[in-house]
């Protein structure tokens, strides 16, 4: 079987990439949690939500699963489950996860996007590849918890990723650095993010068929 071997793709620092992984995690811990499941169940969705975008990213560029040779993400994930199950649930209310999300959520979808276009995939498959980054892991925890999903509802989520996947392939294009035009395009989708989280923003629901009229 030949060796895959990576090409140079734009990585994060080490302690961001594990903080935003924890992020996504401790919302798929807190989830569980919070309908009174077990500590297992909890550890299972911190695992799937925090790496779930990226698995299946690598899965479809035909890279090496990211935390299958990582030795520290499961245990970080691990380590999160156990805060959530072990910490009042009151000290995570309010917004103060979901703007972290938000910032997650923007970072993981210009990773996402650059890693798929060093991979060779092309601007616009790139792009959906950022989208699976940030979003899948969090469309995983619902689904399992049996929530309407982040695609279900009007808020801006999918959106803001969408922005940030977008602009950091056209930054890409127009010949800016990596770094750059990560900077920009996650400022970008984070902005639109915290834009819906501050006024709600969402986007408009079709009028139905009864209404069309």
């Amino acid at each position: 079987m030949p060796i895959i071997t990576a090409p140079l793709t734009p990585a994060l620092p080490p302690a961001i990439d594990l903080f935003g992984i924890a992020v996504f995690a401790l919302s798929g811990a807190l989830t569980a949690v919070q309908m009174r499941q077990t500590f297992v169940t909890a550890a299972f969705f911190a695992l799937m939500t925090g790496v779930g975008g990226g698995t299946l990213r690598d899965l479809l560029i035909g890279a090496p699963v990211f935390w299958v040779r990582d030795h520290y993400v499961a245990p970080v994930c691990l380590a999160v489950a156990l805060l959530a199950w072990f910490t009042p649930v009151r000290w995570w209310q309010g917004r103060l996860l979901e703007w972290a999300d938000a910032l997650g959520l923007a970072v993981y979808a210009v990773f996402g996007t650059i890693k798929a276009l060093a991979w060779g995939v092309p601007a616009g498959p790139a792009i959906l590849m950022g989208i699976v980054t940030s979003c899948v892991g969090g469309i995983i925890r619902d689904v399992l918890a049996g929530h309407p999903s982040i695609l279900m509802r009007p808020e801006l989520y999918v959106t803001a990723a969408a922005l940030a996947a977008t602009l950091a392939a056209v930054g890409i294009a127009l010949g800016l650095s990596a770094g750059l035009s990560s900077a920009l395009a996650a400022a970008a989708g984070f902005a639109l993010r915290g834009a819906a989280i501050h006024w709600s923003l969402g986007l408009p629901a079709h009028v139905g068929p009864e209404d069309a009229d």
